[in-house]
């Protein structure tokens, strides 16, 4: 069995290491640009975190080479970078049989599309499964046991990734039919996590953060019924799951984003510090876009755009949350009915 890993970043390298004893054959592949010379001779990252991989695991920047045989081709590039490197692909001629696992977390901006809709739209034949859920890399890393779910419209496909992909011990998979609700899940609660976050920076305390977890899965829950999602699925492990691990650990980049967004610095300047993409930054005028188009309140996700995007202070971003129009708590028997 060959696994073939699209994007040597933090989480493409940790999965890479994590399916070792999985696969025979394990090949990165990443743009010149993004191959350092440690990696390319040692198999070896330091930043953002540190990486060994087995000396087996082949590094290249040979697209067709790279997907030569795979088993599995596993897509951890960022958001912006799904579309051309699938186009990439289409070049290289990829075997539509072969299942594209795509682990990337967000929506492409513009267009307001999932990632599967992505890789559809340039890859109408081929096999997508998303893999999502509670999966901070530096845990994972450490050898602390997770579980995330693997989504495909074809559920033999999500089954046979499931099998090839479960780690013992370590990565336990659960296949699921919803891939609207797992990619949903997965995407936006990154923007909740730049909440929570800022919200631990201005040390708001613990009331705050429960509340705003909650109201967070408000604003997920609503946008992804409207756009199609098994409401059951968001409150898994791609949805609920993802949410609680993202927004209670420093480890999560997005959560970092919002606590230096806390102390009052500038999005250009955070992002170069942390030397790594956090997708809730994009996502966020993403959700904002999507739900205005949808005509739907996501006031928090708004909140966020303008801490991002604008000169807005952090004691002001409060002020418009806790001070806005009055109203009733939804009922999900019927949001969810």
């Amino acid at each position: 069995m060959k696994l073939t890993v699209l994007g040597p970043g933090c989480w493409g390298l940790t999965l890479a290491w994590l399916m070792n004893d999985n696969f025979d054959d394990i090949t990165i592949w990443g743009r010149d640009a993004d191959i350092s010379e440690d990696l390319a001779i040692n198999k070896h990252c330091s930043k953002p975190l540190e990486v060994q991989l087995d000396k087996r695991v082949i590094v290249t920047s040979d697209l067709k080479e790279a997907i030569k045989d795979a088993d599995i081709i596993l897509s951890v590039v960022a958001t912006s970078g799904v579309r051309p490197v699938c186009e990439q692909l289409k070049t290289a001629e990829i075997n539509p049989n072969i299942p594209l696992v795509n682990a990337s977390k967000g929506l492409e901006l513009n267009s307001l599309m999932r990632m599967s809709e992505v890789i559809k739209d340039v890859l109408p034949e081929q096999k997508i499964v998303i893999l999502s859920g509670p999966t901070l890399a530096k845990e994972v890393l450490m050898g602390k046991p997770t579980a995330a779910s693997v989504a495909c419209e074809d559920i033999e496909t999500a089954e046979f990734v499931q099998k090839a992909m479960t780690v013992p011990n370590r990565f336990r998979l659960y296949t699921n039919n919803d891939v609207i609700g797992v990619e949903l899940g997965g995407s936006l609660k990154n923007v909740i996590a730049i909440a929570s976050g800022f919200a631990h920076e201005m040390e708001l305390g613990d009331n705050c953060m429960g509340s705003l977890l909650t109201r967070g899965m408000a604003e997920i829950v609503r946008l992804s019924i409207k756009l199609g999602a098994n409401p059951s699925t968001l409150y898994g492990l791609s949805g609920m799951g993802d949410l609680i691990a993202t927004c209670s650990s420093p480890m999560s980049r997005n959560y970092t984003v919002g606590s230096l967004l806390g102390k009052g610095k500038k999005i250009n300047d955070i992002l170069s510090e942390l030397g790594s993409v956090a997708e809730g930054v994009k996502t966020s005028k993403a959700v904002c876009d999507l739900a205005k188009k949808l005509d739907i309140e996501v006031p928090i996700s708004n909140a966020i755009y303008e801490a991002v995007y604008t000169d807005i202070t952090p004691a002001e971003v409060l002020s418009k949350l806790m001070n806005r129009k009055l109203k009733k708590e939804e009922n999900y028997d019927k949001v969810c009915g």
